[in-house]
């Protein structure tokens, strides 16, 4: 492991609650997973903090999968007694999605940490593009595909999503609205969709990450022990400062800087990969 003075560590740590407090702000005011955050951020405040490259990307987005274990268990809780998780369409997808997070695993763990940036940044663009252009309400059909275009649709949500180090939320969500499936349940459902990616995700990342040099201090594989511990309490208290925002700024605004935001991280991502 990369040998880490006091100072080093004390930086880690302050930077790792300044992004789950972050993560926590923007999923409270955009209702969007944290991992969509937690990736970016921790990207960069590694490789600020001399992170060896090669495992940067890896450690990121296994640490955000672990993070996924706690917040999708609280959330998918919360959305199941709200009555806004679809228990039917879980059924269905959860074979499909889990054969692709597995896949998506198995790709993950044994490419380059730039294939695994250039597939966020790649992501992380579509997203952007989608937030601002797409106007509420537009839809490709009245209701989802059926066999086996459904099944597939899974299995692609699986896979990207797990190594992209994110739960469902911000594909499945945006997938869902587009066969005009109802808003409230689609966010439901994909905190229970987050809990299938992120279980074998993080086996996964815990898996292909034991022995490789250069990982921060205190990572078990590719999770970082010190962002887990860290990462969780912030971003579940800071969560509730992004609602209030929420209702004191114009949505809309809200989406258009939080594209921006991913815009410009896929951006980067793609100019420190190919730059």
């Amino acid at each position: 492991m990369a040998d880490f003075e006091i100072g080093s560590l004390l930086i880690l740590a302050v930077s790792l609650l300044a992004t789950g407090v972050i993560a926590g702000i923007i999923a409270g005011l955009l209702g969007v997973g944290g991992g969509i955050v937690i990736v970016p951020v921790l990207y960069h405040m590694l490789i600020a903090l001399g992170v060896d490259e090669n495992v940067v990307m890896h450690v990121a987005v296994g640490t955000s999968l672990a993070t996924i274990l706690a917040t999708g268990t609280s959330s998918t809780l919360a959305h199941y007694k709200r009555g806004s998780v679809d228990l039917d369409l879980l059924k269905r997808w959860c074979i499909p999605i889990a054969v692709g997070v597995i896949t998506g695993t198995v790709i993950g763990g044994n490419v380059s940490g730039m294939v695994l940036s250039l597939i966020f940044a790649t992501v992380a663009l579509l997203v952007a593009i989608n937030m601002i252009f797409r106007k509420d309400g537009i839809a490709l059909a009245g209701q989802l595909p059926g066999t086996p275009v459904k099944e597939m649709l899974g299995l692609l949500i699986g896979g990207i999503s797990v190594m992209m180090g994110i739960g469902g939320g911000t594909l499945s969500v945006p997938i869902l609205t587009l066969f005009s499936y109802p808003i409230r349940k689609a966010v439901g459902t994909a905190s229970a969709i987050g809990l299938i990616i992120a279980v074998p995700g993080t086996i996964g990342a815990i898996y292909y990450g034991l022995g490789v040099e250069g990982r921060p201090l205190w990572s078990l594989g590719y999770v970082n022990l010190i962002g887990f511990l860290l990462i969780i309490p912030a971003s579940t208290l800071s969560a509730p400062w992004g609602a209030r925002i929420a209702h004191a700024i114009n949505p809309r605004a809200l989406k258009i800087v939080f594209a921006l935001f991913l815009g410009f991280t896929g951006l980067r991502m793609f100019y420190d990969v190919l730059g």
